[in-house]
């Protein structure tokens, strides 16, 4: 236990996981000094209407509406447009440096997110990751403006759906043999290249961009795009630099969590919820921050935690109770189509689909881990086609695509405390219900 009780936290973050802190800290009973920093002055609302939204909705969706969370009447201290610039963590607590100003606590939970990566150079382009960011792409999105959006990720292939159904010209350039190759790889990201051409969206694949300005770009074999606007969408990464040498970080600036949330490495009471925070899963191993979902329901774990006077765990440490485990999850609306994503893929998991990618029914793509290396040629044979008889197939992520009925099966197979076995023959037949292809 900690040689002092708990009378004061910092929470610097005032996205979904810095909102949900907070409430959750005064939830569970916590009723010292609570104090929030926050960057973009604003308070807390939520991202992923900025891109699926971006121009059917002119206000963010405010998190006090949304969820019922109220900083500004649940925090003593709230500070919307002071990010934090520095961090001492000691003995007796932490100090955050903002604004040429300390604030001290016993504790701190970052929930500082993400920021979207632009290269270097590349001036006049626009990214999309705050509400100030959609306000200005909405501004100048109008139809017959050409728009040239660079990356068909998630938020690439959202915002050129929307951005097309409204009128605009829009072309895609993905550096990628395909869009979304990093996240889904190209067996499934192959799938959803015809999407942008039946949209009225020109996609062009395999080619790095080598430099982008205001009035378009020059990909790497020398074809130029004009645009009036051009949006950079390659992804993000956690919001971290503040942070210095205060914390060990990794390479893409994550911090390091156990399954409390626990900052790993951390003296005292330092926790870390949201796009900050690399997760330890017992199911899944290391999860990147970037879920919804993790964001939405991380801080409650890490809360319950900071309240019991724990401190950083070993990955996987049995703790004071099981500390809630969600699946990853990705939800987006994208070109016509409804995708879901649970789990996280492996790069060299089998992909297995259910049901036909052109049918009217939607389909379900299915990644199962590779056989073991230890098993003979005709056990690995037999566990491919899921007629092996020692336990079925380790599912290890499932995307669904315009098919409902799926999705909740598709969420309930992640709930135990390890990865689901599967028959694969039974999951790939799209007559059978996903749940029966599931094996005690």
């Amino acid at each position: 236990m900690p040689a002092t009780p708990l009378r004061s936290v910092v929470v610097v973050g005032a996205g979904l996981a810095g909102a949900q802190t907070v409430g959750a800290l005064r939830a569970q009973g916590f009723t010292g000094h609570l104090t929030v920093l926050g960057a973009e002055g604003r308070a807390p609302y939520d991202r992923p209407p900025l891109s699926k939204h971006l121009l059917d909705r002119t206000e963010p969706a405010w998190l006090t509406d949304e969820l019922g969370v109220d900083v500004a009447a649940l925090a003593d201290d709230v500070r919307l447009a002071a990010p934090a610039t520095g961090l001492i963590v000691g003995p007796a607590g932490v100090r955050v440096r903002t604004g040429g100003r300390q604030v001290h606590a016993d504790a701190i939970v970052i929930a500082s997110g993400s920021s979207a990566v632009c290269p270097a150079g590349w001036s006049g382009a626009h990214s999309l990751h705050t509400a100030a960011d959609a306000e200005v792409l909405r501004a100048r999105l109008h139809p017959g403006a050409r728009l040239v959006v660079v990356g068909a990720g998630w938020i690439g292939a959202e915002v050129a759906g929307v951005a097309a159904a409204a009128g605009v010209d829009v072309v895609v350039v993905e550096a990628a043999r395909c869009p979304l190759a990093a996240a889904l790889g190209e067996g499934v990201g192959d799938l959803t290249a015809p999407w942008y051409a039946a949209a009225g969206i020109a996609l062009h694949t395999g080619v790095p961009v080598a430099a982008a300005r205001a009035d378009g770009v020059t990909l790497a074999d020398g074809r130029w795009y004009a645009a009036d606007v051009v949006l950079v969408a390659v992804g993000a990464r956690p919001a971290t630099a503040w942070l210095g040498a205060a914390l060990p970080r990794d390479p893409d600036g994550s911090l390091r969590v156990d399954s409390s949330y626990a900052v790993i490495g951390a003296p005292g009471r330092v926790h870390a919820v949201g796009d900050a925070a690399r997760r330890w899963s017992a199911r899944h191993g290391w999860v990147p921050g970037g879920h919804w979902d993790g964001a939405l329901r991380g801080p409650s774990t890490a809360v319950h935690a900071l309240l019991a006077g724990g401190g950083p765990a070993a990955p996987g440490a049995p703790g004071r109770q099981p500390p809630a485990d969600p699946a990853p999850y990705v939800f987006s609306t994208q070109l016509g189509h409804d995708l879901t994503l649970y789990g996280v893929r492996g790069a060299d998991d089998e992909l297995v689909l259910r049901g036909h990618p052109r049918g009217p029914d939607g389909w379900t793509a299915l990644w199962f881990a590779p056989p073991p290396a230890h098993l003979s040629d005709l056990a690995r044979a037999r566990e491919r086609a899921g007629s092996d008889t020692s336990g079925g197939r380790e599912l290890t992520a499932v995307l669904v695509v315009d098919r409902p009925r799926d999705v909740s099966a598709a969420r309930r197979l992640f709930t135990a405390a390890t990865l689901p076995r599967l028959d694969a023959a039974i999951a790939a037949d799209p007559s059978r219900n996903l749940r029966d292809a599931l094996l005690d």
